[in-house]
């Protein structure tokens, strides 16, 4: 019996390194060649730099159509993420806390939501937006990003709300507490862990959408990462050691976000999967 966990638990242990040698091994080549001339890179891809060519990544920092890019995905990522929360906060609360006709019937379209594919959608957002004057405007990138949201993080509090019991609503009825407060003061700050959850999944789906920022901004200063990324390799398709600087350069802010906001994401899900 312990030799059999002894290997099942060396296997596990296996997969794992596996796993974190087929993301790692890639993300460290492309490191390590963006320090290399184009012309290096052909004759020696695999072996570390002669000269290590510095200049690669420091012209790309000093860009300012770089950085531009990197403040429009953060702005379209934060703006997002609040919309998205908060209109999905409201309508979860809803969901889980109010006993109506059709109350499940709502909860099922939106569910239906989580099958529905953006690409389903392209022609019809791209008229509406037309029309709506949103074409090299972030609101038409937030707003839709917002939507298509919607359907996961409203799933996700909704599952959440339904764990708060009830007693803590009545006894804050009972202090003179309205709806509206008790869902602002009282349960929003109870349910910080799947408030967190969904938040990092919306910063990171906004933050790594690229085709609906190429659909709606023609203006290059509205351009995000993603976009500016595709661009650079466009324009530098010939110099491959400066894209891949560019693309290892366009992964730091959100590999760091991600090591901040781990411990919040795993945590959220955990408090979720715990309390179900």
């Amino acid at each position: 019996m312990n030799a059999r966990r002894t290997v099942r638990g060396l296997s596990l242990h296996a997969v794992v390194w596996l796993i974190a040698a087929f993301v790692a091994v890639p993300l460290l080549y492309a490191v390590i060649s963006g320090f290399k001339s184009t012309a290096e890179l052909t004759n020696n891809p695999f072996g570390l730099p002669e000269h290590w060519k510095v200049g690669n990544y420091l012209g790309i920092l000093g860009d300012g159509m770089f950085w531009r890019q990197i403040a429009n995905s953060a702005g379209i990522a934060i703006g997002t993420t609040v919309v998205t929360v908060v209109a999905s906060a409201m309508a979860a609360f809803v969901l889980a806390r109010y006993a109506f006709r059709g109350r499940e019937l709502f909860y099922t379209l939106f569910t239906i939501g989580l099958m529905f594919p953006f690409a389903v959608a392209v022609l019809p957002l791209f008229l509406m937006l037309r029309t709506f004057g949103l074409l090299d405007n972030p609101l038409g990138v937030i707003l839709p990003q917002a939507a298509f949201g919607l359907p996961m993080t409203i799933v996700i509090l909704r599952g959440f709300f339904r764990t708060i019991p009830a007693e803590i609503e009545e006894a804050a009825t009972m202090d003179g507490c309205g709806k509206f407060r008790f869902f602002w003061q009282i349960l929003l700050p109870m349910a910080r862990p799947a408030l967190g959850t969904v938040s990092v999944l919306a910063v990171v789906a906004s933050w790594n959408n690229f085709f609906l920022p190429l659909l709606v901004f023609s203006d290059p200063k509205w351009q995000t990462i993603p976009v500016g990324v595709q661009q650079f390799q466009g324009q530098y398709s010939t110099d491959f050691a400066l894209v891949l600087a560019y693309i290892v350069l366009a992964m730091v802010p959100a590999l760091a976000f991600y090591a901040v906001a781990e411990r919040q994401l795993i945590g959220g899900l955990t408090a979720g999967a715990t309390k179900g």
